[in-house]
C-alpha cells in the first residue's frame, strides 16, 4: 500500500464516525464564535472541528487595522496558508535552514505559507485588513515568542547572549500576559517602521519579496513546504490549542 492510500484510509477511518452521525452538519458561520477582540478593528473568528466537527482542517478570520501585528510564534502540528482577502499586509518567517528572514508583501488574492514550525508574524500595512489563516490540522498548537522571551530569567540572557540583565527585565516588562495582536497596550512603536514604501526599512536584514517567490524547494514537495523527513518535532514547549477554548 502506497503512503497516499494509506494516509486517505486514516483519513476516511477519522471522519467515518461524523460523517455517518444522524445530526451530521456540513455548513458552519465562521463569524460566530469571537476567539480574541484586541477593540473593534481588530477581531479574531474562527472555524476548527469545534465549530464543525466534520471539518478536518480549521482557519481563523483575522481583521486588522494598519501598524498592528499578529506577533511571533510558530506552530508545533500544523502548516499554515495565509490567504489575504482585503488590505494588504506583509509577513514573514524565518528560514532555520539558511537562516534568512523570508518577507512577502501580499495584496488580495495573494497567499503566503508558513511551514511546521517555522518562526513567523505578520503586519496590516492598511486599515480594513481582512485575511485567512488556514491550518492543515482542525486544532493547531501555537508558540508565543512573546511567553518565552517574558519567562526567560535575566541571567540567562545574559549569560546566554551577554545582554545586560537589567535591560533585557526591562525590555520584556510590557510583556505581562500573551500578546496574539500587538503591539500590548499601552506601547507605542515608532511610526512607519512597517507601513506603506517604507515596509523594508523595517526589516534592515530581509528583502521584501514579491508574493510570486515561491521560498524554498525541497524534491517532492510545495513550494516552501518540508519534507516529513526534516519536519521540527514537537517539543514540550507547545501551548495546546484546546478545543473550544480558542486561540491562546
Amino acid at each position: 500500500m502506497s503512503y497516499a492510500e494509506s494516509t486517505v484510509l486514516q483519513t476516511t477511518a477519522l471522519q467515518t464516525p461524523v460523517l455517518q452521525s444522524p445530526s451530521l452538519n456540513l455548513s458552519a458561520d465562521s463569524t460566530q464564535k469571537v476567539n480574541y477582540a484586541k477593540n473593534e478593528q481588530n477581531v479574531i473568528t474562527q472555524l476548527f472541528a469545534d465549530q464543525l466537527p466534520a471539518v478536518r482542517t480549521g482557519f481563523f478570520n483575522i481583521y486588522m487595522s494598519q501598524g498592528v501585528v499578529v506577533s511571533p510564534h510558530w506552530h508545533t502540528n500544523a502548516t499554515e496558508l495565509v490567504f489575504l482577502i482585503s488590505g494588504e499586509i506583509q509577513t514573514s518567517v524565518f528560514n532555520p535552514f539558511t537562516q534568512e528572514l523570508m518577507t512577502y508583501r501580499l495584496k488580495p488574492g495573494q497567499v503566503s505559507q508558513f511551514p511546521l514550525g517555522w518562526f513567523h508574524w505578520l503586519v496590516a500595512l492598511t486599515d480594513h485588513t481582512h485575511l485567512l489563516t488556514i491550518f492543515d490540522v482542525p486544532t493547531p498548537d501555537i508558540v508565543y515568542a512573546g511567553d518565552f522571551l517574558r519567562t526567560l530569567p535575566p541571567e540567562v540572557a545574559a549569560r546566554a547572549y551577554c545582554i545586560n540583565p537589567a535591560t533585557y527585565a526591562q525590555a520584556v516588562a510590557p510583556l505581562q500576559k500573551p500578546v496574539i495582536l500587538g503591539p500590548p497596550p499601552g506601547c507605542s512603536p515608532a511610526a512607519g517602521a512597517v507601513q506603506g514604501a517604507s515596509a523594508q526599512a523595517g526589516y534592515p536584514h530581509a528583502a521584501v519579496q514579491g508574493a510570486a517567490s515561491p521560498g524554498p524547494m525541497y524534491p517532492g514537495t510545495m513550494p516552501g513546504v518540508m519534507p516529513q523527513s526534516v519536519m521540527p518535532q514537537q517539543g514540550p514547549a507547545a501551548v495546546p490549542y484546546p478545543p473550544g477554548s480558542g486561540w491562546r
